[in-house]
């Protein structure tokens, strides 16, 4: 019976060897950015359109407070106040309505999560496969 060995023997020195995993390594980061570059590009694209729905949309709300403000000073004025009374009571609230808006906003940007997760998660791997080769 003949027996048959099946194992190949790689003929590449050490420095080779190196030389490949260097290579491969180099275009593991590249490809690395490449998809962090392309995850961060995704998120900002949506961030942006969300933040133009919002201008557009606060843009519109602000032209119906005008006009509700207006008629809340003529009330207060038709109900006997002066008219700079008015305007200052409303000028007061309106004022106060929006310091709160504006710090809810503030709280909810300092939330955002622009951290790449899937390319984070990607390059952990890589470096695990990385300690692999090495030992």
């Amino acid at each position: 019976m003949e027996q048959r060995t099946d194992q190949r023997t790689d003929q590449r020195s050490l420095g080779e060897l190196f030389g490949d995993l260097s290579r491969s390594l180099s275009t593991l980061i590249r490809q690395e950015i490449v998809l962090a570059r392309t995850e961060m590009t995704s998120k900002v694209t949506h961030m942006s359109r969300d933040a133009g729905i919002i201008g557009l949309g606060g843009a519109l709300l602000y032209a119906a407070v005008l006009g509700l403000l207006a008629t809340l000073v003529l009330l207060l004025v038709e109900a006997g106040l002066a008219p700079w009374l008015a305007t200052l009571i409303v000028t007061i609230i309106v004022g106060v309505a929006g310091a709160l808006m504006v710090a809810g906003g503030q709280d909810r940007l300092k939330k955002a999560d622009l951290v790449p997760h899937r390319t984070v998660g990607t390059v952990d791997e890589d470096v695990e496969w990385a300690k692999e080769r090495f030992r």
